[in-house]
């Protein structure tokens, strides 16, 4: 199975088309067009290098994250507004805030809510749920496919074109919405490679009723306990790797603060310590939107990236999220 591996990925790297290299204000891009897999059908990979990247120097971290096409550029971003991730790490690394780091941005597919459902916690879904959910996303989850595609295709490809550290500690995962989803899937997939995952506005509660009717109580309790039952089950032994959670209070997110209570109660009740291990955070007026991920990017961030817990000063307390109504409205599942 190594072998066979090891032949793949050398016949990736002549297959990969070259890079264009486009130069930013906030540093470089590197694009890579249709990005071939054995696992996965092809997209698009975008690398984001620092302005003073090098590429004999010391190795950097690097930022798996998911939905590469709203990261950097508004012109490829969901309704014309991107991420900024490199407006934002450029001001921490030049501040020496948080350690060297290199961004690999995944685009999305067609089968993008397939490939961000943990498959493994679908599993755990009563069935009826389990069909609803595969007739809303046009199938089941594909997802350990599609982290087949990161961790054997996309890293060692990334690992032998670019200066970058093999460590766990060093190698994260991130995304927002069901991109939160999968990056949290990775980190316990795959431990031994993701040291951390951070999960913005991550969307727990998988699908929602249309119009204004509130989702069931029992949908809730199904979908929690299934996400539970899975963290328990695979949620790596505490000390070892870091998460990131957070959720603000408007459009889509206002739904997620009781699926992130239970979530986290989950966590900690597995020895995970809140402010060293993982954090979960609430942001009052923040919306579903690519704009407010950057306006508060910094913060996972800085949680993963930044000093060892006991080499930096406490991080101010967010207030914990009031009870909020789970009166839905109308949005498109897509977009999560």
């Amino acid at each position: 199975m190594l072998k066979a591996i090891l032949a793949f990925t050398l016949l990736l790297a002549s297959l990969v088309a070259p890079a264009m290299l486009q130069a930013r204000e906030h540093g470089r891009l590197e694009q890579f067009r249709d990005f071939p897999s054995r696992h996965v059908d092809p997209r698009n990979i975008s690398v984001w290098l620092p302005a003073d990247y090098d590429p004999n120097g010391a190795p950097y971290a690097v930022i798996y994250m998911q939905d590469g096409q709203n990261l950097f550029d508004p012109a490829n971003a969901y309704g014309g507004t991107a991420w900024g991730v490199d407006v934002v790490l450029a001001r921490l690394l030049g501040a020496g805030r948080i350690r060297r780091a290199i961004v690999v941005g995944i685009w999305n597919t067609p089968k993008r809510l397939r490939e961000y459902m943990p498959a493994q916690v679908f599993v755990r879904l009563p069935v009826d749920d389990r069909t609803r959910l595969a007739a809303l996303y046009s199938g089941t989850p594909v997802s350990d496919a599609y982290l087949r595609f990161i961790v054997h295709e996309v890293k060692p490809f990334i690992d032998r074109r670019y200066r970058t550290s093999r460590k766990a500690r060093d190698t994260l995962a991130m995304g927002s919405s069901m991109g939160g989803l999968i990056s949290l899937y990775a980190m316990t997939r795959y431990p031994q490679v993701f040291g951390g995952a951070a999960c913005l506005s991550s969307h727990w509660p998988l699908f929602l009723p249309s119009g204004d009717a509130p989702m069931p109580d029992a949908d809730m309790d199904a979908v929690a306990r299934a996400f539970e039952g899975y963290l328990r089950a695979r949620l790596p032994i505490p000390g070892t790797h870091r998460l990131w959670f957070d959720h603000g209070d408007r459009t889509l997110d206002r739904f997620y603060a009781p699926f992130q209570q239970r979530i986290d109660r989950a966590v900690e009740s597995l020895g995970w310590v809140r402010g060293r291990d993982f954090e979960s955070r609430f942001f009052p007026g923040a919306a579903h939107d690519e704009r407010s991920w950057h306006d508060r990017l910094d913060q996972p961030l800085l949680f993963m990236l930044g000093q060892p817990a006991g080499d930096r000063a406490p991080a101010a307390r967010i207030p914990a999220a009031p009870a909020m109504s789970r009166k839905a409205e109308g949005h498109r599942l897509r977009r999560t």
